[in-house]
């Protein structure tokens, strides 16, 4: 029971974990590609520190539940 319990949460975990990569994706475009981007670092506020931290906390998570 709790082999299966722990297998359902690391999937909920994982696929957590994939959205919260892929919405913290910034510069996508075809200049980004070739390495144009042209980004200045601006310090993280708001609601992308908080999906920021969600990441981190979200694979330390998976990782702990995987081992």
């Amino acid at each position: 029971m709790l082999h299966t319990l722990l297998k359902y949460f690391e999937m909920i975990v994982a696929v957590l974990l994939i959205i919260a990569i892929i919405v913290q994706n910034r510069s996508s475009g075809l200049s980004a590609t070739f390495g144009g981007s042209g980004a200045i670092h601006v310090k993280k506020r708001g609601a992308e520190k908080v999906l920021f931290n969600a990441t981190i906390i979200l694979a330390v998570l998976f990782v702990g539940s995987a081992i």
